[in-house]
Formats: structure tokens, C-alpha cells, sequence
């Protein structure tokens, strides 16, 4: 089994599990290489580095895909989410690029991934968020580049999932907005911050209700990361004879089901 009892245990608690050489490292440096090519600086020349981030889309060539399809991560995804329950990935991204810089990122802010869309379906600060996660199994980081404590690395509240699942509980089905989600988040209680930290290769899953935020980079040399979304073939059971999904099982364990 890709995930230890213990580490499916840390998964509900904590809500997130680090899984270590999830791909080679040889496709992350393949994936880095095609990145260099939409990338608007010289590789070679850090001072025309002069952006703190700079958002690549989706990819679906092969070195991505082949990343986000392993066999530890399908069995991940199985024990997690279930077997048959989420859509396999078939492109990979998106990618906030980020690089070393005084500069302040504007966009570190505390959140949670949105996972269907509102009345407007192209702005996603109008997607939103229901506590049966309508459209998402599951929150992934993706290390394609080695991202130690000063590489930006993305910060992770631990076991912030079961507030958010709390919070959620009131609004069922419409759920709430992503920017009228992450307004209430200052006001949840206070928990461990944890730096998604690891060489190139290196996947965190997370539950999809997990808060996080980037941060400035103060390294050396640019930090590549994915952050897809698993997604949902169909919203989860959370009455007391639904899901056991861990997935599931954190959010009836936050409301007490």
C-alpha cells in the first residue's frame, strides 16, 4: 500500500500526508525545462529574474502527465478518495513559478481552494466550496524543483480542515464563495503552521479543505510547483452511513457524525 495506517491517520488529523519520490526526478527536471520555455527571463541571467511570480498555465505533454500518474499515486488516490471515485489527471498545473525577490508576492494569503463554479463561471473568486466538496477530492502539491525552508514553500495550517468543515456545515449545498470563505479564516482557531518542504519528486495530498498560503521567496533559485486539484466524480456521503473514505471521515469527524 502507497499510505501507512499511520500516515492515513495523520491524513484525517492533520490533513495532509507527505509522500516522498511520488515521481522521478528526471521528469521533474524535464517538466523544468519545458517551463524555462514560456517563461519571459533568461534562464542563465538571475537579473532579469524581475517578477516574484509568474503563473503558467495547464500542460498535458507526456512528462506532465506521467508525474501525476504513478502507480504510488493512484494508490494514494484509492486509499484517500476511494477506488473508482475521482477523475485520473490528464494535464498538469497550475504553476506559480516563483523567484527569489524583495518584492512582496500579493498573492500570500490565507485560503482554501475553491472546487465548483458560482454565478460566474470564469472568475474564479466567485467558485466556491460546499462541505460535501462538490468537485474535488483532493488539494496536491507537486514539487518539481528541490524547495527547502527559504524557496517559498508553500505554508500548510495543520488540521485546519476540520474548521473549515464546521464552517462549511452551515451553508450544505450552496456552500461559499472562495474570497467570502477566505474572509472568515482569521477568525478560526489557531494551528500549527507546517512548510510543504522536499526534493524535486516530492507530493503533499491534502484534503481539499486544507488552509494554505504561499509565501516570498528568499532562496536562490526558482521554486517550481504544481497545484492541481484531484476531482470528484460525485459529492461525498457524509450521513453516518456514508463515505469511509478518509477524505469523508475527516469531515464527519469534525461535525461529530
Amino acid at each position: 500500500m502507497a499510505l501507512s495506517d499511520q500516515q492515513i491517520d495523520q491524513f484525517i488529523q492533520e490533513g495532509f500526508v507527505r509522500i516522498d519520490h511520488a515521481f522521478d526526478a528526471a521528469l521533474a527536471a524535464e517538466v523544468r525545462d519545458r517551463l524555462w520555455q514560456d517563461l519571459p527571463f533568461d534562464r542563465a541571467d538571475p537579473a532579469t529574474w524581475t517578477l516574484p511570480v509568474v503563473r503558467l498555465g495547464m500542460y498535458s505533454e507526456p512528462a506532465f502527465v506521467s508525474s501525476a500518474n504513478t502507480p504510488v499515486l493512484h494508490e494514494a488516490f484509492d486509499q484517500l478518495v476511494g477506488r473508482s471515485r475521482w477523475i485520473p489527471r490528464q494535464s498538469m498545473g497550475t504553476f506559480p513559478v516563483r523567484f527569489p525577490s524583495d518584492q512582496p508576492p500579493g498573492d500570500d494569503g490565507w485560503h482554501v481552494d475553491a472546487a465548483f463554479p458560482g454565478d460566474e463561471p470564469d472568475n474564479y473568486l466567485k467558485w466556491r466550496v460546499n462541505v460535501r466538496s462538490k468537485g474535488r477530492a483532493l488539494l496536491m502539491l507537486f514539487l518539481y524543483s528541490d524547495i527547502t525552508v527559504a524557496d517559498a514553500p508553500t505554508r500548510i495550517r495543520s488540521g485546519s480542515h476540520l474548521d473549515v468543515a464546521r464552517l462549511l456545515s452551515t451553508a450544505v449545498e450552496d456552500g461559499l464563495e472562495f474570497m467570502e470563505l477566505a474572509s472568515r479564516l482569521d477568525l478560526l482557531p489557531a494551528r500549527p503552521e507546517v512548510l510543504a518542504t522536499g526534493p524535486a519528486g516530492t507530493v503533499y495530498l491534502c484534503h481539499p479543505f486544507l488552509v494554505h498560503a504561499a509565501q516570498a521567496h528568499r532562496g536562490a533559485m526558482p521554486r517550481f510547483l504544481a497545484q492541481p486539484a484531484l476531482e470528484l466524480k460525485s459529492p461525498l456521503g457524509l450521513n453516518a452511513g456514508g463515505d469511509h473514505t478518509p477524505v469523508a471521515q475527516a469531515i464527519k469527524l469534525a461535525l461529530g457524525i
